[in-house]
């Protein structure tokens, strides 16, 4: 459902409305002269283009793409590229000021961008998503480079795909693997770059547990989504000792009172592609594992599952943003008046924009990192960051999200006034 739409009667807000309610609250707090907020808030530029692709039977058919710049005061544009069906431009652009907060909330030199293609990629061959793929970089070509614009891995999109858009774009420029990353290792990727996002959510997690007085050898944590972020979300915490009793993908969730087998959950997904089925676990519905009662949830799947409606149902403790935009604005305002910890995503999912900028460093460099070294730059990063949130969120007395929003806004704002915008 577009966000735009009505859910149980209720008018929702869009994914940009949640963007920018979030920015105004924090900007009025902070300050910044209402030109200045204007500016910073807006996007740069917005990017539509026809994909006309040759199908494996011959006929032809044309997709929509977008690419979004929000914002490069602090460096260039950085942000993923998503394959979905229910991409539209709202979507993107708000993903694109969420990368903007984001890398200034990690403090890595980058601005903010998003883009996307509306195509459910389960109904295309790998042949057919190289030629859309190959298709869109093309389209995108015009603003995108190194030190413009870096792309990246999002929704359905992965290391393959990062292959063929760094392929396309050097037939044109010469071999110029920081043009994106999340690329394989073979091909100038990092070390650690697949798993980051999950290992920065995991370090968040371990830091707010820490602050807010919850004991994670005996807690519950519940977990939306087992793609990319949410499975190795659920393989760092069990590896920590930590009791995943739920976890779920599109085809529902599966429960265990005493936690389930996070590896055997992944290997069995590797052969059956859905997690329905699995063995020593219980069948529920991705709305019964959000609203379980648990003492931390990791929504990790895609945005607004959180709303209104389900909101005031939800029983954790602590939750823990693994997705971009999980809460609606006002199932925000629910958790926060039920005194529920919210953890934003702009702060809790930037590991794998951190774990980015590592990898666009050493593209630069022409020097690899090794893994070691990677996770311990990680580990400063988030935990430094998790700080200064905490910091600015006790100062003004504010929630979680809030303080996220300061620090980053803060810090694009004193960027574009030395620069003189």
């Amino acid at each position: 459902m577009n966000a735009q739409q009505e859910q149980h009667g209720q008018k929702r807000f869009s994914a940009y409305e949640i963007a920018l309610h979030n920015f105004d609250r924090a900007a009025k707090i902070a300050g910044v002269e209402s030109d200045l907020a204007e500016l910073i808030k807006t996007t740069d530029r917005e990017l539509r283009v026809q994909l006309p692709v040759c199908m494996d039977d011959g006929s032809l058919k044309v997709f929509i793409g977008y690419r979004v710049q929000h914002n490069n005061a602090r460096g260039p544009y950085k942000g993923g590229i998503r394959y979905h069906h229910e991409v539209d431009l709202d979507e993107v652009r708000a993903l694109a000021a969420l990368m903007t907060w984001k890398t200034a909330v990690v403090g890595v030199p980058f601005g903010g961008a998003k883009g996307g293609i509306t195509v459910d990629p389960r109904d295309l061959t790998i042949a057919e998503l190289e030629r859309l793929t190959r298709v869109f970089t093309n389209m995108i070509d015009p603003v995108i480079g190194a030190n413009e614009d870096i792309p990246a891995p999002d929704v359905n999109t992965n290391a393959q795909t990062m292959s063929w858009m760094m392929d396309e774009h050097s037939k044109r420029h010469g071999f110029t693997p920081a043009i994106v990353t999340g690329k394989p290792i073979d091909l100038g990727g990092s070390f650690g770059r697949e798993e980051a996002t999950g290992r920065g959510v995991v370090i968040i997690l371990r830091e707010a547990a820490k602050t807010f007085e919850i004991d994670l050898q005996s807690a519950k944590v519940a977990i939306q989504g087992f793609g990319n972020v949410g499975s190795h979300t659920a393989r760092f915490l069990s590896e920590l000792g930590v009791r995943v009793v739920a976890v779920s993908d599109v085809s529902g969730g599966v429960y265990h009172s005493q936690g389930i087998d996070v590896n055997a959950a992944m290997e069995y997904v590797k052969g059956n592609k859905t997690l329905a089925g699995l063995p020593d676990s219980e069948a529920i519905t991705n709305e019964e594992l959000l609203e379980m009662e648990c003492d931390v949830l990791v929504p990790a799947a895609l945005g607004g599952q959180i709303r209104r409606d389900n909101a005031p149902r939800v029983r954790a403790r602590m939750i823990v943003e693994g997705a971009n935009e999980p809460l609606t604005s006002e199932a925000d305002e629910i958790l926060e008046g039920k005194g529920t910890i919210v953890v934003p995503d702009i702060l809790a999912n930037a590991g794998g924009v951190t774990v980015s900028y590592f990898e666009w460093v050493q593209n630069l460099q022409q020097f690899r990192w090794e893994l070691d070294h990677v996770n311990r730059e990680l580990e400063k990063v988030m935990v430094r960051s998790f700080e200064e949130v905490v910091c600015q969120s006790q100062h003004h007395h504010v929630p979680l999200r809030i303080g996220a929003y300061l620090l980053a806004i803060e810090r694009v704002a004193r960027a574009a006034r030395l620069r003189g915008v």
